[in-house]
This record gives structure tokens, C-alpha cells and sequence, in this order.
């Protein structure tokens, strides 16, 4: 029984370990993520361990390279740094991570 019951708590960490980071951001202005032109919005933000970025609002789609930055303190709300149009950065609220984007590549839609 103790086998089982461990093996239980392995299984659910593996699973929970595995699973993509999941996020809302939300785009006050058009901006742009890969090629990808989104418009101003609530968006989903998936964070995959292979350091891709998934950006889903219903049909519209983007993945995008990112480098996951983590600072010593937590960021208390969620802030998009652009130039342009071009999305830079993505500081998540709630976590210390700091998301920076690549500045080329190709969309996916």
C-alpha cells in the first residue's frame, strides 16, 4: 500500500512538472510576436518547457521563442514592454518571470 501511495505522488509531480505554464496577458494596443500581428485583447499564454511561447486568443495563434528570465522579487501585476509594435518583453503577474522574446522567426497561424 505505502508502494502505492508513493508511487501515486510520483506519478501526480511527474505530471504537474511536465504540464506547460499557463497565463492571461492582455494587449492594450496592436502588437506583434514572432510575424504574428494580434490585435488588442485578452490573450492565453502557455509557457512550454522547451522555452516556446504559445499565445492563443479563439482562432489566433502564435509560438514564440523566449528566454525565461527570473528576478529576485515577484512582479505584482503583468506588464508588455514593445517598440514599436514588436512585443519585447512579457513580465507575468504573480511570479518572478520575466519573459524576452526573440527579435526574428516565423509565425505560425
Amino acid at each position: 500500500m505505502v508502494k502505492n501511495v508513493l508511487l501515486g505522488f510520483a506519478t501526480a509531480a511527474l505530471a504537474v512538472a511536465s504540464a506547460a505554464s499557463s497565463y492571461t496577458v492582455t494587449f492594450y494596443q496592436p502588437v506583434t510576436i514572432n510575424g504574428t500581428q494580434l490585435k488588442a485583447g485578452d490573450y492565453k499564454l502557455e509557457l512550454k518547457d522547451n522555452g516556446m511561447a504559445v499565445i492563443k486568443q479563439g482562432k489566433t495563434m502564435t509560438e514564440a521563442p523566449v528566454k525565461v528570465e527570473n528576478e529576485s522579487e515577484k512582479f505584482s501585476r503583468s506588464s508588455v514592454r514593445i517598440n514599436g509594435t514588436q512585443v519585447e518583453e512579457i513580465r507575468l503577474g504573480g511570479t518572478s518571470k520575466r519573459l524576452v522574446f526573440e527579435k526574428s522567426g516565423n509565425a505560425t497561424n
